[in-house]
C-alpha cells in the first residue's frame, strides 16, 4: 500500500510539471516509454536497481538515454533516481496514464474475442465501447481460442465475460443443480 502512495505522489508532481509546461501526454508517452524499457531489458533494470551503481551515474545515465526529451521531465527521472525510487517507475507510469486519461476522458479497455478481429470489426467494437461509455475507449484487442464465441471486456476493474463458454458453463451448473 505504501508503494502505490509514493507512486501516486511521485505522478502527481510529474503531471504538475507536464500541465505547466502543457506537455502532459508527452510526458506520459515518455514515462510509458522508459518504464516498459526498462522492465523488458533485465541489464538495464540491473543497473537501475544496484547498489553498486552510483545515483549520479544512474542519473546521468538516463539523461544520456532521453537526449530529446524535456529538461524538466529528466530533472524528475533524475530526482526519481536520486531518491531511489527507480524500481516504482511502472507504478508512477501506470498512476500517471491515469491521470491522464482522466484529463482527457478516456478509458482503457481490453477486449477479447474467440478469433482475431479485422480492422472493420475492431473499429466497430471501439466506436460502440465509446458511445456506451460515454469517454474516448482506447481498446486493446486480444484472442483466445477458448472462449470459443462472443467476447469477454475489461473496463477497469470491471470485466463483463459475454463468452460462449462462460454460458456453457452456467449452463452446465444450472443442468447438474436440477
Amino acid at each position: 500500500m505504501r508503494h502505490e502512495a509514493i507512486a501516486r505522489n511521485y505522478a502527481e508532481v510529474l503531471f504538475e510539471l507536464g500541465e505547466q509546461h502543457g506537455e502532459s501526454e508527452r510526458y506520459g508517452a515518455l514515462l510509458e516509454a522508459l518504464a516498459a524499457a526498462v522492465t523488458a531489458t533485465p541489464q538495464v533494470l540491473a543497473v537501475m536497481m544496484s547498489p553498486r551503481v552510483p545515483k549520479a551515474a544512474k542519473a546521468e545515465l538516463l539523461a544520456d538515454a532521453l537526449p530529446d526529451a524535456p529538461k524538466p521531465f529528466v530533472l524528475f527521472l533524475q530526482a526519481l533516481v536520486k531518491r531511489s525510487r527507480q524500481g516504482l517507475l511502472d507504478e508512477v507510469a501506470q498512476v500517471y496514464t491515469g491521470m491522464v486519461d482522466a484529463k482527457l476522458n478516456r478509458v482503457r479497455v481490453g477486449v477479447t474475442l474467440a478469433h482475431a478481429a479485422d480492422a472493420a470489426l475492431q473499429q466497430q467494437i471501439s466506436t460502440s465501447l465509446t458511445k456506451a461509455l460515454g469517454k474516448e475507449a482506447l481498446v486493446r484487442f486480444a484472442a483466445d481460442p477458448a472462449l470459443l464465441g462472443g467476447s469477454v471486456v475489461r473496463v477497469g476493474d470491471r470485466v463483463h465475460d459475454g463468452s460462449l463458454r462462460r454460458k456453457m458453463i452456467m449452463l452446465r451448473r444450472q443442468l447438474l443443480n436440477r
